[in-house]
């Protein structure tokens, strides 16, 4: 590569980088989620005549930028929720991937002239995943219930797999003249999931063995990058399910971490993930807003109004698509999860499975897709509508981002659905029942290893138990005297110390085991202990 090449390469990644931070400041100063501004100043950012140009290459996004941002998304997930609802995040994930599917296919022939049903069922394939960074951002952003975003993250996590399986069917029957029978696609979809699921969980079950024999933060972190890559190239060259590799190898590995990872390491490879990850998500937002120039100039025989009403209608067709099945979809995973799981689980209310309807933004997967259809058939002749049906994934990303997402907080208050029983109240009421049983738990050691030690020693028991009355009395809201530590007495405490958080750290596991906590509970409780143990004369 000429070094010309690699200096142009490098001004373009030091100048999105740039948009990142800049863009990424103006949503946390205007108070509006990253995505929907970093999409906006991206689209105007592409008019202005000195901005390099930048295309969007759908290898870049497939194998590069999606398996981290997959594998940070899985790490995130809590398991205690994500099965808990695997029937509604499935009804949602196949059901209305497959209902979206059928019903673009069906409505593009009466809206788009030269749209059969085959070209509406690869434009209802690239449409039909969800966005979880966004869907993720601008949920937690408005202050939905849990329970509502956790099938939202779920949903996007597991429908990229059925969205590409069904955009594999629909290309191989305008490329090729090929159309799958039911017992194909049933069985390529079985192995798809399957053989998926199965490179991710060998890949994981590695990672797991190797990582107890290292505590090396950089190799660690170095590891942790791999390991997305490493299942996602492997599941794309037995040709499953990449996405599912990915998503299982993350989840397997988040409930194993707490048992590999020492408290430095921990603390590590968080800030870089927190920081690797926010990297990658700017750049795709703010590339998906650079794309409207380039996507515009491929669009030949079409004037503006046209094109405006074409996108706005297809736009406003994938939106009422969400909402038909949304509702009939809700009864139904209630009525498996009712009936067949013996789950104590109530109907949601219409609101609720309103607001979930209306949080169905799509992202990067949508229009690297449409970008990568192939631009000739089999025969020769050029892919039918490559350039419109790329126009109509652009607006549906443009419209679902900017307009469902700008407008769902008045959504959410219009129908009341925020308040006591949003996300942050639910963790902030589990975790603080966890350290009052944390909390108790060291008391109770204390008091246990305090009648054999010696005498002389007894005022460091006195002083530990004190300050450990004292963050109980903070967590119960009630007064209690703090405590200092003698200076003579800093190595037996210390020491000491370290063995409170050690059962204070096993009672949080036992706590996730029995699952009174979620993994997203227990890592925030783990961060703190991280935090105490890695500095313990500031637990004082």
């Amino acid at each position: 590569m000429h070094s010309g090449s690699v200096q142009a390469v490098e001004l373009v990644f030091l100048l999105l980088l740039l948009f990142v931070v800049a863009f990424g400041a103006l949503a946390r100063k205007l108070q509006t989620p990253y995505p929907i501004i970093l999409v906006i100043a991206g689209a105007l950012l592409g008019f202005v005549p000195a901005i390099p140009n930048i295309p969007l290459n759908p290898d870049l996004i497939f194998f590069v930028i999606l398996p981290p941002l997959l594998y940070a998304a899985a790490w995130g997930t809590s398991w205690r929720e994500f099965s808990y609802h695997l029937v509604s995040i499935l009804m949602l994930a196949f059901g209305l991937v497959a209902f979206t599917v059928a019903g673009v296919s069906f409505g593009v022939h009466w809206l788009f002239p030269g749209f059969d049903w085959r070209i509406g069922f690869v434009l209802g394939a690239i449409i039909a995943p969800t966005d979880a960074i966004a869907a993720a951002a601008i949920a937690n952003r408005v202050g939905l219930p849990k329970r509502i975003v956790d099938i939202l993250e779920g949903e996007s996590l597991v429908n990229d797999a059925s969205g590409l399986l069904a955009l594999e069917f629909g290309i191989a029957m305008v490329v090729r003249g090929q159309t799958p029978t039911l017992t194909e696609g049933f069985g390529r979809m079985a192995f798809l999931i399957f053989a998926g699921l199965a490179v991710g969980l060998a890949v994981a079950w590695i990672v797991d063995r190797i990582e107890r024999h290292i505590d090396d933060g950089p190799i660690e972190i170095a590891i942790s990058i791999l390991v997305p890559y490493a299942a996602y190239f492997v599941a794309d060259r037995i040709h499953a399910s990449s996405v599912l590799a990915v998503i299982a190898c993350g989840l397997y590995l988040s409930r194993r971490s707490s048992e590999f990872f020492s408290p430095e390491v921990r603390l590590q490879i968080w800030g870089f993930w927190d920081t690797f990850v926010f990297i990658l998500n700017g750049l795709v937002f703010v590339l998906i807003g650079l794309q409207l120039p380039h996507v515009l100039a491929g669009i030949k025989g079409y004037r503006m109004s046209t094109l405006l009403l074409y996108g706005g209608l297809f736009s406003a067709l994938v939106i009422v698509l969400r909402l038909l099945w949304i509702f009939p979809g809700a009864f139904l995973a209630n009525r498996i999860r009712t009936r067949i799981l013996h789950q104590n689980d109530k109907l949601p209310s219409a609101r609720a499975i309103l607001v979930t309807g209306w949080t169905g933004m799509r992202g990067v997967i949508s229009l690297a897709a449409a970008i990568a259809l192939p631009e000739k058939l089999a025969n020769g002749n050029p892919f039918p509508q490559r350039d419109l049906i790329i126009f109509l994934a652009f607006s549906v990303i443009f419209v679902t981002l900017v307009l469902q997402g700008l407008t769902l907080p008045f959504v959410v208050r219009m129908l009341g659905i925020a308040g006591p029983g949003g996300p942050k109240n639910e963790t902030e009421q589990e975790e603080e029942s966890a350290r009052r049983e944390m909390l108790q738990s060291a008391l109770a050691y204390l008091e246990e290893t305090r009648k054999p030690d010696e005498s002389e020693l007894l005022e460091i028991y006195d002083d530990l138990s004190g300050h450990y009355r004292h963050r109980l009395a903070a967590v119960n809201n009630t007064d209690d005297p703090d405590g200092r530590l003698s200076p003579e007495h800093r190595e037996r405490h210390t020491r000491l110390l370290r063995d409170l958080l050690r059962v204070e750290r096993q009672t949080a596991l036992r706590l996730r085991e029995q699952g009174r906590i979620n993994d997203e509970t227990l890592r925030q409780l783990e961060y703190e202990l991280d935090l105490r143990e890695a500095n313990p004369s500031a637990s004082v």
